[in-house]
């Protein structure tokens, strides 16, 4: 899922098959893989045609010159991350932090817990190893446990989580009130792209430039679950997006010392 850190959240895939099919005329194969890198090189390979991607990912394959984005939805003008400190830390903004101060976030590959953050702590004035310490946690959920320990003082985060408090879920075992926000990231320019292989033939081509705004529209919302949670309502999606689109991620990702485009 390229978005969901959830275990427990599963891919609609028989609802995605179905669809596709019934707007392509075609016979369509689902294939999940464990990360974003397999889906990359899959489509780039030309093993699979399209595959479903988050925005860093999508500008990172976009930039290789090699995948092309078929349709990608824009974000809507809500933060993406957000820094959380637990209730009575002595912490109130970002202005609060120091070079003691440490910092956790999720993984080095991911939008929210890692590259959106980061642009964050940059744009006011905070440099990774000079004025914090960072803790890369392995995943939000892991963050949340340093936080809760003590190994952190801070942790950046999706702002999807602090939306679980109080209902049991272990991916944010915090009440409400609990934790409470420091500093909020940007918007996400791009929040969902697919990507398609530039070996298919035209024919295929043409038919999902049609079929996937189609299919990935209101009327299918229930049906498509978390894919369609990242499709604000009233945004319309862009069909054939150039690497323009996806230039913001590579701003983003400058800061963190990471050039998307030798990826």
């Amino acid at each position: 899922m390229p978005l969901s850190d959830d275990p427990s959240v599963e891919t609609p895939v028989e609802a995605m098959t179905e669809l596709l099919e019934e707007e392509t005329g075609m016979s369509v194969e689902i294939t999940e893989v464990p990360n974003y890198s397999a889906v990359i090189e899959a489509v780039r390979a030309g093993h699979e045609d399209i595959g479903i991607m988050s925005g860093f990912p999508s500008a990172l394959a976009v930039n290789t010159g090699e995948v092309d984005s078929l349709v990608a939805w824009p974000g809507d003008d809500s933060p993406v991350s957000t820094c959380l400190v637990l209730d009575d830390s002595p912490l109130e903004s970002l202005e609060d932090i120091t070079p003691e101060t440490t910092v956790a976030f999720a993984d080095p590959a991911s939008s929210s817990g890692y590259f959106m953050p980061i642009h964050m702590l940059d744009q006011a004035g905070l440099t990774a190893g000079e004025d914090f310490e960072e803790l890369f946690s392995g995943g939000h959920d892991r963050s949340f446990l340093a936080l809760t320990e003590g190994q952190a003082d801070v942790a950046c985060t999706s702002t999807i989580f602090p939306q679980l408090a109080g209902q049991d879920d272990p991916m944010f075992p915090f009440e409400e009130g609990e934790t409470r926000s420091i500093g909020e990231s940007m918007s996400m320019p791009i929040s969902m792209s697919f990507l398609g292989s530039q070996s298919m033939g035209d024919e295929k081509r043409e038919a999902l430039l049609e079929a996937i705004p189609a299919v990935f529209s209101e009327e299918n919302r229930d049906e498509l679950g978390l894919y369609m949670e990242a499709m604000p309502e009233g945004t319309e999606p862009i069909v054939e997006p150039g690497a323009e689109a996806f230039q913001p991620f590579v701003d983003v990702a400058a800061v963190a010392d990471v050039d998307i485009s030798d990826l």
